[in-house]
């Protein structure tokens, strides 16, 4: 009996692994969490831009944002199956468990990147389109197949990916490349190296079980700690830019200063802990979970301010 039981369980798993992906799998394989900011900083740059857009065509281009991000994501995963099956942090993906075959993944990423491009392209603008087809290649094949497995600079080059989508929502309503997209551009450029650097700090050990040459894994984390300081340093001035350049009001400029100090203070602690005074790596747990608020609230105060010049309530 006990033998039987014993095989009921194993022939029940066996056809459980054996069951075709849902469509909570490949929404999986977009990585919903990563393009929530995506969507929210590209929706960002469409409202804070100059002008107006059509709500259609302003709701069409942040779909195609959130595609080509999605796309992106989908070939990442794909390109990275087996080193994600290596990593505690990753290794129930659907693409490590089989729940989805790697052809399929790499199809669906590639018709998501197309269709966002040349839907942003016939309704939107090509400008736009163009900007979109640069950051998906980016992601996808620069960062992802070129610079992650090769240098511990990947996070610094390969950010240039995920400071795109608040450019191309601003140039979706402008047509135009000014001063001010390219400042959100850099902003985010400048955020995201002390981000990833903080979770690398306290997940190396998975990067080096991968083979992956995280700046953690191949200079240490003193060196690690350090850039993250400097990085912070430099995220300071550049987020009070748009201000000082007449792009916004004082709202902006008053707030952006006060959350970018209170990052360096974060990044501070970070720098400055000795790793033999606590293992638990809560500072660099808090410096990471704060970014990701930082970057919600700094961006969603640059629409208000945005909101509240155009009705005349601040100047």
């Amino acid at each position: 009996m006990v033998g039987l039981f014993k095989e009921q369980i194993m022939t029940s798993a066996t056809l459980q692994q054996q069951l075709p992906a849902d469509w909570r799998d490949f929404l999986a394989l977009t990585k919903p969490g990563v393009m929530r900011l995506v969507i929210f900083t590209g929706l960002c740059g469409l409202l804070a831009a100059p002008g107006s857009i059509n709500p259609v065509l302003g709701f069409t281009a942040v779909l195609c944002i959130a595609m080509g991000a999605g796309g992106s994501a989908v070939l990442n995963m794909w390109w990275e199956a087996d080193i994600d099956a290596k990593m505690k942090r990753t290794a129930n993906r659907p693409l490590p468990t089989g729940r989805i075959a790697r052809r399929d993944a790499r199809d669906f990423g590639i018709a998501l990147s197309v269709a966002a491009v040349l839907i942003m392209g016939v309704a939107v603008n090509w400008l736009a389109a163009g900007i979109l087809a640069i950051a998906t290649v980016y992601y996808a094949v620069i960062y992802t197949m070129w610079l992650k497995p090769r240098t511990p600079q990947n996070i610094v080059i390969g950010g240039g990916a995920g400071a795109f989508p608040p450019m191309i929502g601003w140039v979706a309503v402008t047509n135009d490349i000014t001063a001010m997209p390219i400042l959100l551009f850099a902003i985010i450029f400048m955020w995201t190296p002390p981000h990833f650097w903080a979770l690398a700090l306290f997940v190396k050990s998975d990067y080096a079980k991968a083979g992956i040459p995280m700046l953690p894994v191949v200079a240490g984390e003193k060196v690690t700690r350090q850039q993250i300081l400097l990085y912070s340093v430099i995220l300071l001035p550049l987020t009070i830019a748009p201000w000082a350049i007449g792009g916004t009001s004082w709202l902006y400029g008053i707030s952006a200063a006060v959350l970018s100090t209170v990052f360096l203070g974060f990044a501070v602690k970070v720098a400055f802990r000795e790793r033999g005074d606590d293992d638990t790596m809560k500072p660099e747990k808090q410096l990471f979970a704060y970014s990701i608020v930082y970057l919600f609230v700094l961006f969603g105060v640059l629409v208000a301010d945005r909101v509240l010049a155009a009705q005349g309530m601040i100047g």
